[in-house]
């Protein structure tokens, strides 16, 4: 049985397809397309699902997409009602896109898959599972759990914005919901607005932001006091009522309601080309302790009425792995499944998924260890010829070498001389995160090496930090780590053996000088609050990465590398041998490793293009 999960028209738009409960390919259309968090219906994602598993529309048991457009179609005419006569022009804004393209999404599918290849319409069936349930299906079906409680939070579906769910063999039952306005996800994206940064893009940023808060401060007492007793009412079982006069999302074209945040806070909403001050980093560090806090009663609540010791997550907040590493240090679920993809592209791998179990009731006979995502690495790969085809388009310079262990040999020598590495190899990562296929990779040991990232390669602000890579056998020997974390989805303390105790005057230091202080014999992935977003890599999913953190180890007694997304600030992560060598000349990248060849830098011919790289593509 083979099925095509779709998400699209919203943004992270992403293909699936399932062949006998088996996850066989997936990828994201901005992958394709390079537009970062491209909405589009995923043509190109899915034409490369239907090649690498060989198979036609026709072939094809359903195509499932992730929501139910009448369900979102009817809140929207409901709060738009509810809000009138405010929200007019949203209303007339929204409306002809809606009626046009979203309302007879059964024909737009139908036609955009008649653009891939011709089929049969009587032999492929369409089917619309509820967004929250594509999210809770997405969690548990490819976790090693018979039964789990499922906890799913993100913006809004069509009207949830939260679920709890229980997850036993091929069931999912939804036992609660939170609905909208009422949204932890729309709460933090209208900080993330407010501090300067994207909604759905920057909220990583803000998540990034917060440590440099003053914790201890009155301010950031005073923020998250006023947030709870102006803002929002927090209730014991997570659910959260948030007082609409403050926020704009309902009916309007913005998250906030500025006066009124500016009347609370006592300063206006930053300028997204402005520097940071000390009162948005504080702001920040508030509502990140304010979700966290709501994050775990929610998690504490799906306990309670499941019963069940092991927890899946899912939706867009549980990217939020500052949240998801506090909850995992409270300790009553033993075991915690985060779905990498966990925002709306892996909407599409649960959808996929719903259908299967749910509409077509097959049996979960198979469960995998330790998940059944293969690492996450479910997308596009190149051979070695066709890497050579796209290096000689470029007239590029390399070096091939004959075995795989002679260049990882190469490259750790390379990363010790302080030369920034571009890794491409194998089967591209579904996700936000890049683990290992699609990475930039450097000396964590280098204590100047967060910067010269930020500014030079990356192009993005100072304050961001980048995560590490470990050995999984050797992860303990650096983090206070007591279970994997192959997806990036937990931040962990560096363990205090590691750290270098800061000034006492370090909370009132400037940003410049937090950020040149040096925290642990591992400054370059320890951020200042002496956290790490870890990745465990693991010999049996990625044997490629993990041969070259082992290489890296013998060379230099350390088992750590900063790991990165391959590309630059407001690009999607790369997908071809061409989109690799481009962002590889457009940075200053020392050195890109494609295959079993090595382009170094220095030998490339002058790159034409005249274009300012950091302009190809919009800053997020």
């Amino acid at each position: 049985m083979k099925i095509l999960g779709i998400s699209a028209f919203y943004h992270d738009a992403a293909a699936v397809i399932l062949e006998d409960g088996i996850i066989m390919a997936a990828a994201q259309e901005e992958r394709f397309t390079r537009k970062k968090h491209d909405p589009a219906f995923p043509a190109n994602a899915i034409r490369f699902c239907l090649h690498h598993t060989g198979c036609s529309i026709n072939d094809l048991h359903a195509v499932v997409f992730y929501d139910k457009p009448f369900l979102k179609f009817e809140r929207l005419l409901e709060t738009y009602y509810a809000y009138a006569p405010k929200g007019l022009f949203s209303f007339m804004k929204s409306m002809p896109v809606w009626i046009k393209e979203k309302l007879f999404l059964k024909k737009t599918i139908y036609d955009e898959l008649k653009n891939i290849g011709v089929f049969d319409k009587k032999k492929v069936k369409l089917l619309f599972p509820e967004h929250h349930l594509s999210h809770a299906a997405s969690a548990f079906y490819p976790s090693a759990f018979k039964d789990a409680a499922i906890l799913t939070i993100d913006g809004v579906g069509e009207w949830a914005t939260a679920s709890i769910c229980k997850g036993e063999g091929s069931n999912i039952t939804i036992l609660k919901e939170l609905d909208f306005p009422h949204s932890l996800g729309l709460l933090y994206s209208s900080f993330t607005y407010y501090c300067g940064f994207k909604v759905n893009s920057g909220e990583y940023k803000l998540m990034g932001l917060a440590p440099y808060g003053n914790r201890d401060s009155a301010a950031c007492r005073q923020y998250i006091e006023t947030i709870k007793a102006k803002m929002i009412d927090i209730k014991e079982d997570g659910s959260i009522f948030l007082h609409q006069k403050y926020f704009n999302y309902a009916a309007g074209l913005k998250m906030t309601n500025d006066n009124k945040w500016e009347e609370l806070f006592g300063f206006a909403r930053r300028e997204p080309a402005s520097l940071p001050e000390q009162k948005y980093y504080d702001l920040a560090l508030a509502i990140q302790t304010i979700t966290e806090e709501i994050v775990i009663k929610m998690a504490k609540e799906a306990l309670r009425i499941t019963g069940s010791k092991n927890l899946c997550m899912a939706g867009g907040v549980a990217l939020n792995c500052v949240a998801n590493g506090k909850l995992q240090e409270e300790g009553f679920f033993d075991n915690i499944f985060i779905q990498p993809a966990a925002g709306d592209a892996g909407g599409a791998m649960g959808a996929a998924y719903a259908a299967h179990y749910i509409y077509y009731n097959q049996p979960r006979t198979r469960i995998s260890l330790p998940d059944a995502l293969n690492g996450s690495y479910l997308g596009t790969a190149y051979t070695d010829k066709e890497i050579l085809v796209a290096a000689r388009q470029c007239n590029a310079s390399y070096l091939l070498y004959n075995t795989f262990e002679e260049l990882t040999a190469v490259t750790a020598g390379l990363i010790d001389g302080g030369k920034v590495i571009g890794w491409f190899q194998g089967r591209m990562e579904f996700g936000p995160r890049a683990l290992g296929a699609r990475s930039i990779l450097a000396d964590a040991r280098d204590p100047e090496m967060q910067k010269k990232l930020n500014l030079k390669i990356k192009y993005r602000e100072g304050f961001r930090p980048f995560a590490p890579a470990v050995l999984a056998e050797d992860a303990q020997e650096y983090f206070e780590l007591s279970e994997p974390s192959p997806y990036m989805m937990f931040v962990k303390p560096v363990k205090k053996s590691r750290r270098i105790t800061s000034s006492s005057d370090f909370a009132s230091q400037p940003l410049s000088e937090k950020l040149s202080y040096i925290r642990s014999d591992l400054p370059a992935v320890t951020h200042i609050d002496y956290s790490a977003r870890v990745q465990t890599v693991h010999k049996e999913t990625n044997p490629l990465f993990w041969q070259l953190l082992q290489s890296f180890k013998q060379l230099t007694g350390c088992a750590v590398l900063i790991n990165t997304s391959f590309n630059v600030r407001g690009e999607p992560i790369v997908n071809t041998p061409q989109d690799a060598y481009r962002c590889f000349m457009r940075t200053e990248m020392d050195c890109l490793v494609m295959g079993n060849f090595i382009f170094h830098k220095k030998d490339q011919p002058e790159w034409k293009e005249k274009k300012d790289r950091q302009a190809v593509f919009t800053p997020d």
